[in-house]
C-alpha cells in the first residue's frame, strides 16, 4: 500500500487528468450509449437486433437449419478467437511486470518518453491489464450466451413464426445480448490500445482516448454500415 502511495505521488496533474478522462470514457461510453433509449434506438446495435429478429423468424419457418448452425458456428468461432487472444495478451502483460526495468529503459528512449518511477510504470501496466481482463470477461460471457442461443435453436419448433412469437423474441434477444457483450469486448481492445500510450506520455493517453471515442461514435451512429442497415 505504501509503495502504491509513493508511486501515485509521482503522478503529475496531466497524468491525473488523462487517467480520469480515460476511466470516464472507458466506463461511461457504454453506460450512456446502451443505457439511454434515445441513443440505443439510433445506434447500430438496435438496427442489428431487428435483423436478428428476422433471422429468428425465418429460422422457425425452415425445416432445414444447416445454414443457421453454420452461421452460429462462425459467431462462436469469432468470439473464441478473441477470448483466446486476450488470454495471451494478459499473460504477456503479467510477464512484462517481471521485466519492468528493461521496459522502462525502452519507453524512456522513445520520442516524448519520460523517466518515471518503477511503481508508477507498474500502475500504468496494471491499467492496461485491467482493461484486457474486462475484455476477457466480456468475450467469455458472450461465448456462453451464444452457446445458449445454440440450445434455443435446437429446441425451436418448426412452423409459421406467427404462432411462436415468444420463441422468436427469445432467440433474437439472446443473440443481441451475446453480440452486445462481444462489442463490449472489442471496445475494451480499443481502449486498451489507448491505455498503452500512457506508458510513453500522459498527453498521448489524452489524445488516443479522444481518438477512440471519435471512432466509436462514428461507427455506432454515423458509419456507412449503419446507413446500409437502416435502409
Amino acid at each position: 500500500m505504501q509503495a502504491a502511495q509513493v508511486a501515485l505521488s509521482f503522478m503529475t496533474l496531466l497524468d491525473w487528468v488523462a487517467l480520469v478522462l480515460f476511466l470516464l470514457c472507458f466506463r461511461g461510453y457504454g453506460l450512456v450509449v446502451e443505457g439511454s433509449r434515445r441513443f440505443r434506438r439510433r445506434g447500430l446495435s438496435q438496427r442489428t437486433h431487428q435483423f436478428r429478429r428476422r433471422w429468428a423468424a425465418a429460422l422457425i419457418r425452415r425445416s432445414n437449419r444447416v445454414s443457421d448452425t453454420a452461421l452460429l458456428g462462425n459467431l462462436v468461432n469469432s468470439v473464441t478467437f478473441y477470448a483466446n487472444t486476450t488470454i495471451y495478451i494478459i499473460a504477456g502483460l503479467l510477464a512484462l511486470l517481471g521485466t519492468m526495468d528493461q521496459w522502462m529503459n525502452i519507453t524512456a528512449d522513445l520520442p516524448f518518453g519520460r523517466d518515471v518511477s518503477r511503481g508508477l510504470m507498474e500502475i500504468k501496466v496494471l491499467l492496461v491489464l485491467l482493461v484486457f481482463v474486462v475484455a476477457y470477461f466480456k468475450f467469455t460471457w458472450s461465448l456462453r450466451q451464444f452457446n445458449l442461443l445454440t440450445i434455443l435453436v435446437g429446441a425451436a419448433p418448426e412452423g409459421a413464426a406467427e404462432g411462436h412469437e415468444v420463441d422468436v423474441e427469445r432467440m433474437a434477444r439472446i443473440n443481441s445480448l451475446a453480440g452486445d457483450d462481444f462489442n463490449r469486448g472489442l471496445r475494451s481492445y480499443y481502449f486498451g490500445m489507448a491505455a498503452v500510450t500512457w506508458m510513453i506520455h500522459p498527453g498521448f493517453l489524452l489524445a488516443f482516448t479522444a481518438v477512440v471515442m471519435a471512432v466509436l461514435i462514428h461507427r455506432d451512429f454515423f458509419s456507412e454500415a449503419l446507413a446500409v442497415m437502416s435502409k
